[in-house]
């Protein structure tokens, strides 16, 4: 049995893109490439930075995209439920779902406590299970769609320091893999994205002093190159789908 392609055909509307983790690096920078597309962009961080994720879309719309702002705690059942049955009803069918939150803290294990170690595994790998989960529940239906999970360095190598985020990330990688395999006969397009690399954004620029020199010779990930990546991920022919794709700086070692 054959599928549809996970683009949208000559004439018509693309479906909506839901982004998890939209703030202003990587995850702002995804959601305006895929609005500058067509789609209707989907956005949501935790509901204390609504306002953040309301800010984001009404940047979007005043660019011309279409953009709605959701605040939802992805590690709620519940409410992710809920977000996706709420688009697919208020905004459109999901054609693209990117699962993009971080949680990227540094412990020395002696520091690393119990709640520390939950909360990193909730918010990097079992949230990413419900958003990748949910989406195959409104997709699988259609036989088409793309679910993207944002990884890193850690999502292949555990360092000093960050076993609760490595463990996630692992995790998370696991997960991506699964549903790929599951997935891909039916249609959907699952990829992994392994970031790899200093990204400008508001963390790298608060610890470094040389952000726009690092930017002049590109030795740092910039947000809108890693979204180019994830729009070309969505386009991909089905007879030549990437799952793993790793991104860096040219002078990044590895």
């Amino acid at each position: 049995m054959s599928h549809p392609t996970t683009q949208a055909g000559p004439g018509t509307t693309p479906g909506a893109c839901l982004v998890i983790g939209a703030g202003i690096g990587v995850g702002g920078a995804i959601a305006r490439a895929f609005a500058a597309r067509g789609h209707a962009v989907c956005l949501t961080r935790r509901p204390r930075n609504l306002d953040q994720v309301e800010a984001l879309a009404d940047e979007i719309r005043a660019e011309g995209g279409r953009a709605h702002a959701y605040g939802v705690d992805a590690r709620s059942e519940d409410e992710m439920v809920a977000l996706f049955d709420r688009i697919e009803a208020e905004v459109g069918p999901l054609e693209v779902v990117v699962f993009n939150i971080g949680a990227n803290v540094r412990f020395d294990i002696r520091d690393t406590t119990a709640r520390v170690f939950t909360k990193v595994w909730e918010m990097a790998c079992f949230a990413g299970f419900l958003a990748g989960r949910e989406a195959a529940r409104v997709m699988v239906p259609r036989g088409r769609g793309t679910i993207l999970f944002t990884g890193a360095t850690a999502s292949i190598r555990g360092r000093e320091g960050f076993a609760a985020f490595a463990a996630a990330k692992h995790g998370l990688r696991a997960v991506a893999q699964s549903m790929a395999r599951e997935l891909g006969p039916r249609g959907i397009h699952v990829a992994h994205v392994v970031v790899d690399g200093a990204i400008d954004g508001a963390f790298t620029r608060s610890t470094r002093e040389d952000v726009q020199t690092l930017l002049d010779q590109d030795l740092i990930l910039k947000p809108e190159d890693i979204a180019a990546n994830y729009v070309w991920l969505h386009t991909q022919p089905k007879s030549a789908w990437t799952h793993e794709l790793d991104l860096r700086p040219w002078s990044e070692t590895w």
